[in-house]
């Protein structure tokens, strides 16, 4: 058993999932990477005077005055050619859904139908966006363009890249831009466990536990529960009956690990709240009343119907892979048939999902929540359910509803569609 107590340094720095995602855009050679360089001070990106030279997304990292910790996405052009250049657009339209402000850098005789469209699509998305007119050096545009796009983006700028002054411009309009949302601090426990209360956190030592460290949704947790004032007390699910006995009071609540669901049930009393990371991070990163909504659909499921299982992070599988072994084998031993299960990690995500019955993802720790929620909005468009990983072994094995009970409104909802 280990007590962690707030004078520890739980987090050195920002991780990506907690950082505003700036997306740049444009048309080639514009200069979008002379604007990432100029704004983070570094030479991040390649910079040339042959278009093209971007050709994946340019990820940076830093912490910009007033806004605190961002992470700056250099793409490539919405205007490449050729097959490699239809992949490296697909590229950039996959930024766009984890996009949380968006920079539209082009030059002042260069608006046309390239950057319609892009400003149309922010639009749709609800992603505030600024309009960067490059390159003021050599041209700045007419007062009839400046007040037209000044209708359609949340600010205009004219800048240059020659000097970082030139750049002050474009550095206030992003501060001013930035959703209200994104200056508060995400809730993971805090608003569950009372400040004075232990939560016990519940971490098995196994096969995909990372040598010598714990994963992010743990360290996250612990780190959030010292910000409320309350109290992380951590053990392996071996230990828990020995660490509960051993309390001087009971916890406000016990969160485990998913793969250890079962054991932990069993063996918290039932008056303590109980749930896992999994669950807890389908509410911080997505939408958790309508993922359990959709973990229903177990219940309509039948041989050879075909599910996605999609996992943010990439890794080499493990004998007992929680994605690619035992969702799969708790989900045929619950419907007592076979399924077909395909599988897609990182930011690749299929097109068409018109053949899938359900998805179930991963607790998406390691990206922002607006790659999370641009997930569901595209699965709902498809009229396809989406649940997630916490939520699907819970339900499998029986024990979604006490899972659910802090969360008032998650739980509800199951109640009802469980027909209570």
């Amino acid at each position: 058993m280990v007590t962690v107590s707030a004078e520890v340094g739980i987090m050195r720095k920002a991780p990506k999932g907690f950082r505003l995602h700036i997306g740049i855009f444009g048309r080639r050679n514009v200069g979008k990477s002379s604007i990432l360089n100029g704004l983070t001070g570094q030479d991040v990106s390649i910079v040339a005077p042959e278009a093209g030279t971007t050709t994946d997304p340019v990820e940076k990292p830093m912490e910009l005055l007033t806004i605190g910790p961002v992470l700056f996405i250099d793409t490539s052009g919405v205007d490449d050619i050729g097959a490699l250049g239809g992949r490296r657009i697909e590229k950039t339209r996959q930024v766009l859904r984890r996009t949380d402000l968006a920079l539209l850098v082009t030059e002042a005789d260069q608006w046309g139908d390239f950057e319609n469209d892009l400003i149309e699509e922010l639009d749709k998305l609800g992603i505030p966006a600024i309009v960067a007119f490059n390159k003021s050096d050599l041209s700045r545009p007419s007062l009839e363009l400046r007040e037209a796009t000044d209708l359609r983006a949340a600010s205009v700028c004219v800048v240059s890249t020659l000097t970082q002054a030139d750049l002050e411009p474009l550095r206030l309009a992003i501060t001013a831009a930035v959703p209200p949302e994104s200056f508060a601090s995400p809730v993971i426990l805090r608003d569950l466990v009372p400040a004075g209360r232990i939560a016990v956190l519940v971490v098995p030592i196994d096969k995909e536990a990372p040598k010598g460290r714990l994963i992010l949704p743990q360290v996250q947790s612990i780190r959030d529960l010292l910000e409320g004032g309350a109290a992380a007390v951590v053990c392996r699910d071996s230990e828990l009956r020995s660490t509960l006995d051993q309390l001087g009071a009971e916890p406000a609540m016990v969160v485990t690990d998913s793969q250890a669901f079962l054991r932990v049930a069993k063996e918290t009393p039932e008056k303590i709240l109980m749930t896992s990371f999994s669950i807890l991070f389908a509410r911080l990163k997505g939408d958790l009343v309508e993922m359990t909504q959709a973990v229903k659909t177990i219940e309509r499921l039948k041989t050879g119907d075909r599910i996605l299982i999609a996992e943010a992070c990439t890794h080499h599988p493990i004998e007992d892979d929680i994605g690619t072994v035992k969702i799969p084998a708790w989900l045929r031993a619950h419907i007592e048939g076979d399924l077909e299960i395909d599988h897609c990690r990182g930011y690749e995500f299929p097109e068409d999902l018109s053949a899938y019955k359900l998805i179930i993802h991963c607790g998406a720790c390691m990206w922002n929540r607006r790659e999370m929620l641009s997930r569901l909005r595209i699965a709902r468009h498809a009229g396809v359910p989406l649940t997630n990983y916490g939520l699907t072994i819970a339900y499998t094995l029986g024990i979604l509803e006490r899972a659910l009970r802090p969360f008032p409104e998650a739980h509800r909802i199951y109640l009802e569609t469980a027909g209570c």
